[in-house]
């Protein structure tokens, strides 16, 4: 599949939390861990589990810094 989404990460799905509406899913990625939340239904279309290899697609139209 091609996206226009410059950024793509590949990564190790490392936990799934279902719950009633939305699903919490953390992917491991080289720089670490990142989390997702997505609907429960899409959870259980993709099929995810722990251990599946996936991409993480970020779309974005802000990126804050911050400081202390």
């Amino acid at each position: 599949m091609q996206l226009s989404a410059r950024n793509q990460l590949s990564g190790t799905v490392q936990t799934v939390k279902s719950g009633a509406v939305m699903a919490e899913v953390t992917v491991s990625v080289e720089a670490g861990d990142i989390t997702a939340a997505i609907t429960d239904t899409s959870r259980e279309r993709l099929n995810l589990k722990e251990g599946d290899r996936v991409s993480v697609i970020i779309k974005a139209t802000e990126v804050m810094i911050a400081t202390e």
